[in-house]
């Protein structure tokens, strides 16, 4: 098994992360599992940690299609190609995103209290997550991140299939994957221990990583170089 839990996948990731150290990242853990590798690659990088937290807008009779995606403070991003060509009506999407908006906003009140969200705007977003099947939810994140104001998009997870990867690089300025097999079966198989991450624990971790009110500098005025070492995949 290539990782013990998702604490030494998160070290792990965090030493292909090394060219990110010193710029003005903030990394976003996707709830459930992907808080506690966000969590070990923040500590690394010594950057705050919070989550994101998207809601994928399915075609109503086909749900596993998106259509767009929501996220905090508001965001919508909407593929219009797939609105169209799924003949999905204004009343349509007005019922899919009321519904997602109020999951949404009850997994923030959940995961953050009343504390607010991190600021992206010109800033490196760090999307993380335990690992990528087909890559729906982390491309919605990444979509979130990039409208809520993120200068430079990465994507960073412990392993993907190949075929996720070239449709993230659509979304992502960059991703980095530390395992690609061609054929995943399932995320789960990657980890000796992949016992479920509750809520309570994203919370604690989120409340021992850096505040995301506090000041956490001026926005970063270029994106980082993807050029430096790493020892993972970049692509």
């Amino acid at each position: 098994m290539p990782f013990v839990d998702r604490r030494d996948a998160g070290r792990r990731l965090a030493a292909a992360l090394r060219h990110l150290g010193g710029r003005d990242v903030v990394v976003l853990g996707l709830p459930r599992g992907g808080v506690p590798v966000a969590f070990e690659v923040a500590r690394a990088l010594r950057a705050p940690v919070d989550v994101i937290v998207v809601r994928k807008l399915g075609v109503p009779f086909q749900p596993e299609l998106a259509m767009g995606a929501i996220g905090e403070g508001g965001t919508r991003v909407i593929d219009r190609d797939v609105i169209r060509h799924a003949r999905v009506t204004d009343d349509d999407l007005a019922a899919v995103e009321r519904r997602e908006r109020r999951e949404l906003e009850r997994r923030v009140r959940r995961f953050r209290g009343d504390q607010p969200g991190v600021s992206l705007a010109g800033r490196t977003a760090v999307v993380v997550d335990d690992g990528v099947a087909t890559g729906s939810t982390a491309r919605a994140a990444c979509q979130v991140a990039r409208a809520r104001g993120a200068h430079w998009v990465v994507l960073a997870v412990p392993v993907a299939p190949p075929s996720s990867i070239v449709e993230l690089r659509h979304v992502a300025d960059e991703v980095v994957a530390l395992e690609t097999p061609v054929s995943l079966y399932a995320i789960g198989t990657w980890y000796e221990d992949f016992s479920q991450t509750s809520d309570e624990q994203v919370v604690a971790l989120l409340a021992a990583g850096p505040e995301p009110g506090g000041n956490l500098g001026a926005p970063r005025l270029r994106p980082p170089d993807p050029a430096g070492p790493t020892e993972g995949k970049t692509f």
